[in-house]
């Protein structure tokens, strides 16, 4: 997935700067490296900045220019030296419940009807997830379900529920699946390249499924002071996303927490103002906030959010 947003941008940076030459370094973090480590384990020792790391090493280095992260994986608190220059425009916010159909059901394997909710499922099966804000909220909506850690790509990730018996679903980010090429059908089938046969999908409404802060953008890190860079980022950034994920990264830093943290937060532009929608599970209590504010307010929004919750 990674290397599919990086393609993006780079494919922005070559229309928005004709003549100039940008180059595509890949590199490998913790996080991608460490595909055994349980994220939904709250006991789990989870290094600061798992997913970002080396790629900071490498712009502080002058080894890279700017970074590409999907935004959600961006600390709040950067390196010195360092910050967020910019954040592409929104993909869809909202998560998807993937499931078998009753075509490729067996005796040992449940399938379901196209169209199913988190409600329709039996209760006591399994749903995988790689996070705990999503395992909140299905347990909050379903607190008969069971629910347990899956890692590794999309495509492995789907297989697995193919295969195993034990999983009835998994929960995915709807942003992710269609930058790999991946669509949701009008009669509920999961469509792509290399899609197992007989997956099923529902999106899931932000009412029932809030988004973590920052999903589906893109965040563009870079050194501050700059100017070259800045220019270039400035033509990427896409100001309305940014108003809305800067209230959402203030509610998150408010909260003390990362992106691993049991919070949800989604911002968004509604007829010249900036609403915030944010709940917390921690201490096994949930508590929501719905506040709104002008755009230029982002950060006290959120910083005003995170106050609310946890007075």
């Amino acid at each position: 997935m990674a290397l599919a947003q990086s393609n993006m941008v780079l494919a922005d940076c070559r229309r928005n700067f004709p003549g100039r030459n940008f180059e595509l370094m890949i590199i490998k973090t913790t996080g991608d490296k460490l595909q055994t480590i349980n994220l939904t384990n709250p006991n789990q020792t989870v290094t600061k900045g798992l997913f970002t790391k080396e790629l900071e090493v490498a712009m502080l280095n002058r080894e890279a220019d700017f970074a590409v992260h999907s935004l959600k994986d961006l600390p709040t608190e950067l390196p010195e030296g360092l910050y967020l220059a910019g954040v592409s425009e929104r993909e869809d916010v909202r998560d998807v419940l993937i499931y078998r159909s009753p075509e490729i059901a067996t005796k040992e394997k449940r399938g379901y009807l196209a169209h199913s909710r988190v409600a329709d499922f039996k209760s006591g099966v399994t749903i995988a997830t790689s996070s705990t804000r999503r395992q909140a909220q299905l347990l909050g909506i379903r607190p008969d379900l069971k629910t347990v850690p899956i890692r590794g790509n999309v495509g492995t990730r789907l297989q697995k529920l193919v295969d195993n018996a034990e999983l009835d679903g998994i929960v995915l980010a709807y942003a992710g699946l269609k930058r790999l090429g991946f669509r949701v059908e009008i009669d509920g089938s999961l469509a792509g390249t290399d899609v197992p046969r007989g997956l099923l999908a529902t999106i899931l409404p932000v009412e029932q499924m809030l988004p973590c802060v920052g999903q589906a953008a893109l965040g563009y890190e870079s050194r501050i002071g700059d100017r070259e860079i800045d220019e270039i980022l400035a033509k990427l950034n896409h100001e309305s996303t940014q108003h809305c994920v800067t209230a959402e990264r203030a509610f998150l830093h408010g909260m003390g927490g990362g992106c691993m943290s049991p919070v949800a937060a989604y911002g968004e532009m509604q007829e010249g103002e900036l609403r915030l929608r944010a709940l917390s599970f921690r201490n096994e209590t949930v508590r929501r906030a719905d506040r709104t504010a002008k755009p230029e307010e982002a950060r006290k929004l959120g910083e005003r959010v995170a106050e609310e919750l946890l007075s």
